[in-house]
């Protein structure tokens, strides 16, 4: 695992290799182990590498690397299948020098150019430079494990595996806040691609390509791969069964190849317990197992992550997060560098920053509610499909009634009953965005101050959720909901989440759920047998599970990997809360209104209202103002 950068300048400007150091600097936590910079012989280009060695630990991995005298690759990533993709080159008569997956991108593109990225299986985000064609050629992986962003003008083209090595090239690139983006965020808790808070500067898309060519300046935008929901298999519960693990099991197996010690995260629920099972099987020693924990029991998850470390006799280790905490906050929002508000990722860095400690790779569960319709939210939105048919009814009796509730019992659960019913209304797609969104539009409308409203008055943040259902290129509804989550919330918000918060501490972390090929198969499968009935999450996994996870975990209730921000903000928090959002340097931003605050933070802690995901997203904004904008 890695970080790139890179800089292209169009017309009469020189690159420097001082240009590339200073973008090198700031992504040094990325590749602490070695650092390279390429710059062509006219000077027009420049790439540069932080490595963190995983395969081929030797000085033949370092990059920028060259290939036939021609090619040069800056690289991030994992290819899984390289080995076999190394043996079908090598019958067509290519050499090798290293023994990197490397070097076998740089064949397979000399032989298949923009196909090369059929025959990759892994994670990637890379840049190819042709210099006898004078073109570059830059891809981001299928499911977006891997950044890439990218400041592109008529002078200069910039790009980096995080935008804060952009950023050190003041005279190609001033700051500017995206508005727009802000707005998004406030919806959605992250900037949604291509936006990244930084006006100009995006990311580009999972399963995109980028090739530029130098001499026309033509460039070429594409996305090379989809999801393909519409072919379903007709098979048996048993086949089914049998399909998922073999296809789960190949999928651990190859991740777990690695030229440094490795070891996995261990939440104790499903997902991370059967990839803990699975590496079991193929490793002799005890696999190293590394869980967080809280001192809230409500929010605490540790006893099931003991009963799978002690089933597969892991060598396992915990850890506690306390709310002093929040003192790493300016650091994280420092770190991501974007807007974003997903407050796991307090837990996910101290869980990476222990499991640093003592292995290089860490293998998790992401991408198990995504396949197999593990979220809350995919149950509310079929009853509410399954409920439309009542609607007259529920117009004349249900609809006043929850409104009544809600006005006069001030909690969450009548809240977001009230919140079901009301919308209703709204066409299913655009329906869903209510059961994950942080800020409504009514909320916005009043929080907002004139002279933010002014600046977004055109935008509907809905519809970034709303139109990923018609692109999914399937009729079922459900699937459609898989396919939005899977286009926004797993690239822009749960990859980021992991891909910062284990780099930041220079450790990789790999994901089996999202193995491309699992994705596909798993693509395939009826909705019916994800979800059966209106609670029976993940029915088909946990029926292909059984007898390898044991049943206090597998069908215990979902909590997922949330922190007692809900607590901590009535507690030992409350006062960081207010003063945070309601200093004068807050107000001064003139985007939010100071009475419409107060009474945010005063409903959270005078009602029985939770306001604790909305608290924790403004004030990582203002940290974000502070940290790049101040």
């Amino acid at each position: 695992m890695c970080g790139i950068t890179g800089k292209i300048y169009f017309k009469n400007d020189s690159v420097t290799e001082q240009d590339i150091l200073m973008m090198n600097e700031k992504i040094l936590h990325r590749g602490p182990d070695d650092g390279g910079v390429y710059l062509s012989p006219d000077q027009k280009i420049g790439l540069g590498h932080r490595r963190l060695s995983i395969i081929d630990l030797s000085p033949l991995g370092h990059q920028p690397m060259s290939y036939l005298n021609r090619y040069q690759i800056v690289f991030n990533g994992e290819i899984y299948n390289f080995q076999e993709k190394r043996a079908m080159l090598e019958k067509e008569g290519y050499t090798f020098k290293s023994h990197s997956d490397t070097e076998v991108i740089l064949a397979l593109y000399d032989k298949f150019g923009k196909k090369c990225l059929e025959h990759l299986r892994g994670m990637f985000a890379f840049a190819i430079y042709d210099e006898k064609e004078k073109t570059l050629f830059c891809a981001r992986d299928r499911v977006g494990k891997k950044p890439f962003k990218y400041y592109l003008d008529e002078k200069v083209f910039l790009f980096a595996s995080e935008l804060k090595a952009i950023l050190t090239q003041k005279d190609d690139y001033q700051k500017e806040v995206d508005y727009v983006a802000i707005h998004h965020y406030l919806t959605l808790q992250y900037c949604p691609a291509p936006l990244t808070g930084f006006k100009n500067i995006q990311k580009l898309e999972p399963a995109h390509y980028l090739f530029l060519d130098l001499k026309t300046q033509k460039i070429e935008k594409q996305r090379y791969w989809h999801l393909n929901y519409s072919k379903k298999l007709n098979l048996s519960k048993t086949q089914w069964k049998k399909k998922i693990m073999e296809k789960l099991d190949e999928s651990v197996k190859l991740r777990m190849i690695s030229d440094v010690p490795l070891g996995a995260f261990l939440s104790g629920g499903i997902d991370s317990s059967a990839i803990v099972a699975l590496m079991s099987q193929h490793s002799s020693k005890p696999i190293k197992t590394f869980s967080i924990g809280f001192a809230e029991e409500k929010y605490n998850e540790l006893k099931y992550a003991k009963i799978v470390a002690e089933k597969f006799k892991t060598n396992h280790r915990e850890f506690i997060v306390k709310p002093d905490a929040i003192a790493m906050l300016p650091m994280l929002v420092r770190q991501y560098e974007e807007p974003f508000a997903d407050s796991s990722s307090l837990p996910t860095y101290y869980v990476s920053k222990m499991t640093k400690e003592f292995v290089t790779v860490a293998l998790n569960g992401d991408g198990g509610d995504e396949n197999f319709g593990g979220y809350g939210r995919y149950s509310v939105q079929k009853f509410g499909m399954l409920y439309d048919k009542f609607i007259f009814f529920h117009k004349q009796l249900i609809l006043p009634l929850t409104k009544f509730l809600a006005k006069n019992i001030k909690n969450t659960f009548f809240d977001r009953t009230y919140l079901f019913a009301r919308t209703l209304d709204e066409k299913y797609n655009y329906r869903y965005l209510n059961y994950i969104r942080y800020f409504s539009n009514e909320m916005k409308a009043e929080l907002y101050t004139d002279n933010f409203k002014q600046k977004t008055s055109q935008i509907n943040s809905s519809k970034i959720v709303a139109e990923k259902f018609h692109e999914a290129g399937t009729a079922d509804k459900m699937d459609q909901c898989l396919f939005a989550d899977f286009s926004t919330y797993l690239p822009d918000d749960l990859l980021v989440k992991v891909d910062i918060d284990t780099m930041a501490v220079s450790l990789e972390g790999r994901s089996p759920f999202l193995d491309h090929e699992l994705l596909e198969l798993t693509a395939q499968i009826p909705f019916k047998l994800k979800l059966k009935g209106l609670n029976n999450k993940k029915y088909i996994l946990k029926e292909a599970l059984r007898g390898l996870v044991p049943d206090e975990v597998m069908f215990r209730p979902k909590m997922g990997f949330g922190i007692p921000i809900d607590i901590w903000f009535r507690g030992e928090l409350k006062d960081y809360a207010y003063k945070t959002l309601l200093s004068e340097k807050a107000l001064a931003r003139n985007l939010f209104k100071k009475e419409a605050i107060e009474k945010l933070l005063d409903e959270h802690n005078k009602t029985q209202i939770s306001h604790a995901y909305r608290i924790w997203a403004l004030i990582t904004l203002e940290l974000w103002f502070q940290e790049y904008f101040d």
